[in-house]
């Protein structure tokens, strides 16, 4: 089956993007948006921000349809896919918008909120939220996003490697080259071809 023959398994299909302030969640979910509408899908997106540039949580609805445009805002318990870019987050919107059904990709590396660094709150362990997630959720990833985009040179490239994770999961009519072309409307040139190393590499790392 190619890209373009694959169909939703759900219309609308509801993704959410979430992470904290400064992890490029808003970049990856309008760069998705567009992969989708050039494939001729109605993609609405709505975004709830913490104080972000605090470190707060930055959450983005997806909802995706073949027919028609949606309301933005995602129902309770009523996402299909939840992609995080930190581990946290994952858990705070599981226990909202996830349900058995859900797949679930997230990135490994937290980011402690003041509390935690100030000792007045603790942080679950990694560990806790795999195994929690992976009973609740019927498909889970973890990648150690963060790590592997500084490999790459700039940590903010986790949210492309998470981006190609979920082209990974083939639940969407997605593609690397797509991906290239709505890149490339955001980013300088130069810094095209290392997106798509991410982009590649996030794709590879899902399907592991």
């Amino acid at each position: 089956m190619t890209v373009s023959d694959r169909s939703l398994s759900h219309d609308p299909y509801n993704i959410i993007i979430t992470g904290v302030g400064g992890q490029g969640n808003v970049m990856a979910s309008r760069v998705l948006g567009t992969m989708l509408v050039t494939k001729g899908y109605h993609v609405t997106i709505g975004e709830t921000f913490g104080p972000s540039q605090r470190g707060g949580s930055v959450m983005s609805h997806l909802r995706i349809s073949r027919t028609s445009s949606w309301s933005p805002q995602i129902p309770e318990y009523g996402a299909h896919l939840i992609a995080s870019l930190e581990p946290a987050e994952a858990t705070r919107v599981f226990a909202q918008y996830g349900n058995p059904d859900v797949i679930v990709i997230c990135n490994t590396r937290p980011i402690y909120p003041v509390t935690v660094i100030r000792g007045e709150a603790s942080y679950p362990s990694v560990d806790d939220i795999q195994k929690s997630l992976s009973t609740l959720a019927a498909d889970t990833t973890f990648i150690d996003a963060t790590d592997e985009a500084q490999k790459l040179g700039n940590s903010i490239l986790a949210n492309i490697i998470i981006l190609g994770a979920i082209c990974g999961k083939g639940v969407l009519p997605i593609d690397r080259e797509g991906f290239r072309r709505a890149i490339s409307e955001r980013v300088k040139e130069e810094q095209i071809a290392v997106n798509v190393r991410a982009f590649d590499l996030g794709t590879e790392l899902s399907s592991r």
